[in-house]
């Protein structure tokens, strides 16, 4: 293991800009303790395998990231930023004209539009969906069909609203047109077998045992592998996980990842308006500051 004097730099974040994609289990509250340990300076290749809301890497902002997902939509959506087919006046301009349909159809036109997303996958309607169905989820089938419920909010997209969401696509392009980003779809294994030597790894995998997946299955063995391949990478990595909660405990904490320093903090989720307290933990192969 590295030392806390081999960490050379810590990013301090006193404000956290919002996705405009939301996922369960968004680590928004989290984004400036995972940010002060976060191992990283000018030449690192920030590499995050799980994205999901993207919200530790869009903060922390750096000059070079690869950016990957098993959920191609969620990625394409990234892209279609990187490409100019999707921008913050693109946003206004569509929700306001689906936010008026929505408000005068309710839940017939949400799942209209949900079966139109469900055949051409179009990232506009992607953040539709994501921005009006219920609690604010991303979740597939298996046959990674979108299949979330209406939220019954037919007046969600209100003019404050809209502006939030474009306010945050802004922000994405921006920083995607001043750094070298890349987006891609692919497998955890194979996005950290292909990371730079100069690399520093964050996952967030699923929380095995706490959370219900959002694109694709999770469990013991597909955690050992992570575990594995990032022991094997070579690049200093951090793992988001979970320690404990009121009910019961992460052993993998103790045995598959003895190998790690843990970093701990309280945290609560709020899942169906509750709040949810959790233990959350910092897995990591060097010792943080």
């Amino acid at each position: 293991m590295a030392h806390s004097a081999d960490i050379e730099c810590k990013k301090i974040i006193d404000k956290v800009h919002i996705p405009p994609l939301k996922t369960q289990g968004i680590k928004t509250k989290l984004v400036p303790w995972i940010a002060r340990y976060a191992a990283v300076d000018a030449g690192t290749v920030w590499v995050e395998p799980f994205m999901g809301s993207g919200v530790v890497g869009l903060n922390l902002a750096p000059k070079r990231a690869i950016f990957s997902d098993t959920n191609i939509h969620l990625i394409d959506f990234y892209r279609a930023i990187q490409n100019g087919e999707l921008t913050a006046a693109g946003c206004r301009k569509f929700l306001e004209s689906e936010g008026a349909r929505l408000k005068s159809r309710g839940g017939d036109y949400f799942y209209e539009v949900r079966d139109r997303f469900n055949e051409s996958h179009d990232p506009y309607d992607f953040l539709f969906l994501n921005r009006s169905c219920f609690n604010g989820l991303m979740r597939f089938n298996r046959q990674h069909r979108y299949n979330v419920p209406y939220g019954h909010n037919d007046n969600r997209f209100s003019k404050a609203y809209v502006t939030k969401i474009v306010n945050q696509v802004d922000y994405v392009q921006e920083k995607i047109a001043e750094s070298d980003w890349k987006f891609l779809a692919m497998r955890y294994e194979d996005a950290i077998a292909t990371a730079p030597s100069n690399s520093f790894i964050y996952c967030d995998p699923p929380y095995i045992g706490l959370t219900s997946t959002y694109y694709d299955t999770w469990d013991e063995e597909k955690e050992k592998g992570l575990h594995d391949s990032l022991m094997e990478s070579g690049c200093k990595f951090m793992v988001s996980s979970w320690s404990h909660n009121d009910y019961r405990s992460n052993e993998l904490i103790g045995t598959l990842w003895s190998d790690c320093h843990v970093s701990y903090a309280d945290h609560a989720y709020i899942v169906n308006g509750k709040h949810k307290p959790v233990v959350e933990v910092l897995l990591t192969n060097y010792v943080p500051e």
